[in-house]
């Protein structure tokens, strides 16, 4: 009965508006109150232990470097790149969106903040250009998704922390969904360009694509640096992330010379709000999951399932549906760490990889992103672009469709996301 009194609680609160991480506390502490055994310091005491491992410590860290980037005008750098390479097709100046989420993607595994940086710069600049507000809005938001599928990937890191899974093989088999998603973006936006008329711009010249390179290249290494480290074991994901917001720093400053050393407690300011709303979620859900624990939910889960589902790809299904509807009201800190442990027995039942499971999950909880009414990415994209949710939710819908596809490809021919990394690493996959 006061399990089924929370579940209401819970729903209520959403439903009036309380952010999802006092939801989730509150729930976790009346949960505990109504339970004679649990004393009240247990809330306080999980919170703490939830939030207390040096994998997280990758989180504000890698939200620092996007910032980094995003004030020291390395993303304006980038897209002049992307426009130099795929200007000239039609729709040039959404092509080169989508591309250059795919190399911010590469440097921070924040989405939220390569739609801030790259949506302030190109969303006007496509309006200029002709484009119907919802295009801008959709294909900026949409394309920001990658960033928690490429590496490194924020999400990617907590998962590994909840399961045991490889960071390195995660983040290896991120790259080839990733590009999967955002290739097959660009060749959707090609023919909507056909069809709508888009502008595009001249083709550059080997000198001037020459140049633009050189002037990215030492922002394009970040990725080489992050996955290449973790992958050989040089350093950690947390260590990588420090590394990588010291190294945009250094560039940022003594390189391209677009950040300035007063700039730096603004860009502290925002990166410390950005990730105490991540890590308090997190602590909160780490609360909860001791209440979910306590009512032996992974039990019921995994009974379940070997009841009613005798095959491994109903599992699936159930398993993206389910995070696709989770994603709609929550972010993916919190939804993994509520219901990966109650779903990782059932999915070691069906002798699934963690690996395997991660990326499904991952990318699912990655088109919450852009689905309200939590889709962040979809709300900053809407707000750049001055657009309402109701028209913004409609132009994102086919790039929802594509993300779909790809993601259901991963979930049932994984050796197609494998392929790569395996050659890389095959280590990493035993």
């Amino acid at each position: 009965m006061i399990g089924i009194l929370l579940v209401v609680l819970f729903l209520v609160l959403m439903l009036i508006g309380v952010p999802i991480a006092f939801v989730i506390g509150i729930v976790s502490f009346i949960g505990v109150l109504s339970i004679e055994t649990l004393p009240e310091v247990t809330v306080p005491i999980k919170m703490l232990n939830g939030i207390d491992s040096f994998v997280l410590l990758a989180v504000p860290l890698f939200i620092l470097a996007a910032n980094l980037m995003n004030h020291g005008k390395i993303s304006q750098k980038l897209i002049d790149l992307a426009l130099s390479v795929v200007g000239h097709i039609r729709g040039g100046l959404a092509h080169s969106n989508i591309l250059v989420s795919m190399m911010f993607a590469g440097v921070s595994g924040a989405a939220q903040a390569d739609t801030a940086g790259v949506g302030k710069i190109l969303i006007p600049n496509m309006k200029k250009q002709g484009y119907d507000t919802e295009t801008a809005v959709a294909v900026t938001a949409a394309s920001s998704t990658v960033g928690v599928v490429i590496p490194p990937s924020i999400p990617m890191i907590i998962f590994a922390g909840l399961t045991n899974a490889s960071i390195g093989a995660l983040f290896l088999g991120g790259i080839v969904p990733g590009i999967l998603i955002g290739v097959s973006m660009m060749i959707f936006v090609y023919f909507m360009a056909l069809k709508k008329g888009y502008p595009r711009s001249e083709r550059s010249s080997l000198k001037s694509f020459s140049k633009l390179f050189l002037q990215s290249f030492p922002a394009l290494l970040t990725p080489v640096i992050i996955i290449g480290g973790i992958i050989t074991g040089f350093f950690t994901a947390t260590e990588a992330a420090a590394v990588a917001s010291l190294y945009t720093f250094v560039i940022s400053m003594f390189y391209y010379k677009t950040l300035k050393l007063a700039d730096l407690p603004g860009i502290l300011k925002d990166t410390l709000a950005l990730s105490s709303l991540s890590l308090f979620a997190l602590a909160a859900a780490s609360a909860l999951g001791e209440l979910m624990s306590y009512y032996q939910l992974s039990v019921i889960a995994q009974q379940f399932f070997v009841d009613n589902v005798g095959a491994k790809w109903v599992f699936i299904l159930i398993i993206i549906a389910f995070f696709l509807f989770i994603g709609t009201f929550m972010d993916a800190i919190p939804a993994m760490i509520l219901f990966v442990p109650i779903i990782l027995p059932t999915a070691t039942l069906f002798e699934m990889d963690p690996v395997h499971l991660g990326l499904i999950v991952v990318i699912t909880l990655a088109i919450g992103l852009i689905t309200p009414p939590y889709g962040l990415c979809l709300l900053l994209a809407a707000k750049i672009g001055d657009l309402s949710i109701e028209r913004s939710m409609l132009a994102v819908l086919p790039y929802i469709a594509i993300i779909l596809v790809v993601l259901l490809f991963v979930a049932f021919f994984p050796e197609i996301a494998f392929y790569l990394p395996k050659l890389i690493n095959p280590d990493l996959f035993l």
